[in-house]
């Protein structure tokens, strides 16, 4: 499956280029990049893990296809599909055309007279691949062999999965320098009804993938979306999950009302930072962890 041409031009519209023969892969220039380039800050994961904002390559290889259809997505679902089927770019294609394109996308900082010049010439390489754009990225066929292609060319990886699809994960011959899980219900209610499971057992596969998460070498994170009014219900049951995923660090982000989710969301769904502060402390008193960092901007904390 590809996108339809009126999808891919609306996509393309609110800035992602799509590379490949096949069109299922795509990047898109992150907002924090661009700030980092203008020396106007740049994205919590450089000052959580020192991952250079100027230097982050935003993809994703699977942009039509996820098992997921969230409520708080910035996703339009029209053309979305729960499994992989069609044909494939192999990982050294997507690469080579996504650097390309994101050059392109940047190549008009060159000439802005605020952009600081290092950071330029720094960013036509970038050094790490954030693979979470869009869709589900472990339903591209060659996913492990994309990390193991972006790890030969020095790139660190962080890969944010739903943990819908578990063999996947559990097979990955290559592991990212990042694993990223989402966990954003503390229940299977709140699951179903927020996250919306396009395939069965929705719930008991994310919880599968997070009893796994402790046996993985690379670093592991577990994220949490709060969305006001639907998931910020429970801390004790989020704590339990947590416990049991055993992950290097966890993150507390709030919804963010932008793009198609506007549709089913409204601003009122989304957390303050101060709220976000408050939830997040409740969940780390039930698993032992506490905030060691926090990004106002992006209403986000880590806990460790």
């Amino acid at each position: 499956m590809t996108l339809s041409h009126d999808a891919r031009k609306k996509l393309e519209y609110s800035g992602y280029r799509f590379v490949g023969d096949y069109k299922h892969s795509a990047v898109k220039i992150c907002h924090w990049t661009r700030q980092s380039l203008l020396d106007k800050g740049v994205c919590y994961k450089e000052k959580f893990y020192g991952i250079e904002s100027h230097r982050c390559l935003q993809m994703s290889p699977a942009v039509p296809f996820c098992q997921q259809k969230c409520e708080f997505c910035w996703r339009d679902f029209s053309n979305s599909q729960s499994k992989w089927s069609g044909e494939y770019d192999e990982p050294g294609i997507i690469i080579d055309e996504a650097i390309e394109a994101q050059n392109k996308l940047l190549c008009g900082f060159f000439g802005n007279d605020n952009a600081n010049k290092d950071k330029l010439l720094e960013s036509k390489t970038p050094t790490n691949a954030a693979i979470s754009l869009a869709g589900e990225p472990t339903l591209y066929p060659e996913i492990s062999q994309l990390i193991q292609e972006f790890k030969k060319r020095n790139f660190t990886t962080f890969l944010v999965s739903n943990g819908q699809f578990v063999e996947k994960l559990k097979n990955l011959e290559t592991e990212p320098y990042q694993l990223y899980l989402s966990l954003d219900a503390p229940d299977k209610k709140t699951y179903d009804e927020l996250c919306n499971p396009q395939i069965k057992d929705g719930w008991n596969n994310l919880n599968e993938s997070l009893e796994t998460l402790s046996s993985f070498q690379s670093r592991t994170c577990i994220r949490v979306t709060t969305v006001k009014g639907k998931n910020m219900i429970n801390p004790k049951e989020y704590g339990k999950l947590i416990e049991k995923a055993d992950p290097n660090f966890v993150e507390i982000k709030a919804y963010m009302c932008v793009g198609s989710s506007r549709d089913r969301l409204t601003l009122d769904n989304m957390p303050t930072f101060d709220e976000v502060v408050d939830f997040a402390t409740k969940i780390g008193e039930e698993c032992g962890r506490e905030i060691v960092n926090d990004s106002e901007i992006s209403r986000v904390v880590l806990l460790e």
